[in-house]
């Protein structure tokens, strides 16, 4: 008994190897959509199923949005950074 509880512990001490390709980025999903119903959970009186779940899903579509727009930002601003800005700085002004 002791061994399957330090097991189970320690698996706890190394995270998941997620990768950074477009088809691990769908573990997201699940991230969202439960961060989005409990919070939903916690701001409202009384849960009734058919307006909780349609304040869950426009809670998990704007999040999803702010997500894909923040990261299209940060695309933006690393490939100027990288491929814009170092010809311009290598050019001499005299």
């Amino acid at each position: 008994m002791m061994t399957f509880v330090a097991t189970v512990l320690g698996s706890f001490t190394t995270p998941m190897r997620i990768g950074t390709d477009p088809a691990s980025m769908l573990w997201l999903l699940p991230l969202v959509v439960s961060i989005a119903v409990v919070y939903k959970a916690t701001k409202v009186y009384r849960i009734q199923p058919w307006p909780f779940a349609k304040e869950s899903a426009v809670l998990v579509g704007s999040i999803v949005v702010f997500i894909v727009v923040a990261a299209i930002i940060l695309y933006g601003i690393t490939w100027i950074v990288t491929e814009q800005l170092p010809p311009l700085l290598d050019k001499s002004v005299f």
